[in-house]
């Protein structure tokens, strides 16, 4: 009797002989017993790609950011066209020294290069933002000695204009459903022209000075720049074909401030009345 229940106890639980050791399960992990009843975990990648335009609280600060940071640029270069625009002494020896001119479109094609197609220094604080004010500096430099040459009123009718454009632009973006971003080929056709265009005055206009074909190319700047900044609205609202990163907030407000600075040069360009 003794034996046998000896026996038995030696046994695994599918009959085994008593050769082969027991061994105790270990307990599961936190993991395992959790499984079926938690919810579940993302990583990075995964957070921004389910958590990102899916959460319309993300999308509202991310616009709000870029517009805030837009209102300053505008405020700063609206500020120094003005200053060019209506001192005298200010316009006259910014007419009179046009090396600042060069040197500041230099810090400007720097910055713009530095901050289009380095993605580090765009998204590292503070230096982003340190890039981005040398560059709206440079920028608006650059615009108000464009302005200084035409006549006080011609550049207030153009800030109105652009101003308008800009408005009607922006609240078509948002509230139509027309995917702009889908238009990709348009644009760089339209760029394409543009180009060629610029090609054709770079070699007439040294030996003569052709104002309707410098007119035709001002209307398709601004049309092109219209329709880029449509595009680039539309990239910052995160909901249709083609979205702008949450982290690119500094990419996005670079972008739509180019866009309405050259919309401003290219009015100046058709409506603008130069100084005697």
């Amino acid at each position: 009797m003794t034996q046998g229940k000896l026996s038995l106890a030696n046994k695994g639980s599918d009959g085994s002989p008593s050769g082969q050791a027991l061994v105790t399960p270990s307990p599961p992990s936190y993991e395992e017993a959790t499984a079926g009843t938690s919810a579940p975990c993302y990583n990075d990648a995964e957070m921004l790609t389910e958590l990102t335009w899916d959460d319309s609280n993300i999308r509202r600060i991310f616009i709000r950011k870029v517009y805030s940071i837009l209102m300053i640029q505008l405020m700063v270069t609206l500020a120094i066209v003005a200053l060019f625009t209506f001192c005298d002494p200010v316009k006259d020896y910014i007419q009179s020294n046009p090396g600042w001119y060069w040197a500041s479109y230099g810090v400007f094609f720097v910055t713009y290069l530095t901050l289009s197609c380095c993605s580090a220094p765009r998204r590292q604080f503070p230096w982003n933002l340190i890039l981005l004010a040398i560059f709206t500096l440079s920028l608006s430099y650059m615009t108000g000695m464009l302005s200084s040459f035409y006549n006080t009123k011609s550049v207030v009718i153009c800030l109105g204009i652009t101003a308008a454009v800009c408005l009607l632009v922006t609240v078509f973006s948002f509230q139509t459903k027309i995917d702009v971003t889908s238009y990709q080929g348009v644009l760089i056709i339209f760029c394409m022209v543009m180009f060629l265009s610029g090609l054709v005055l770079a070699i007439v206009l040294p030996f003569q000075y052709v104002p309707w074909l410098d007119a035709i190319y001002a209307v398709l700047g601004a049309i092109l720049f219209t329709m880029f900044l449509a595009f680039d609205t539309q990239l910052l609202m995160g909901n249709k074909r083609y979205t702008m990163s949450p982290e690119e907030y500094v990419f996005a407000t670079l972008s739509i401030y180019l866009d309405i600075v050259y919309i401003f040069s290219f009015c100046l360009q058709i409506f603008g009345t130069r100084r005697e």
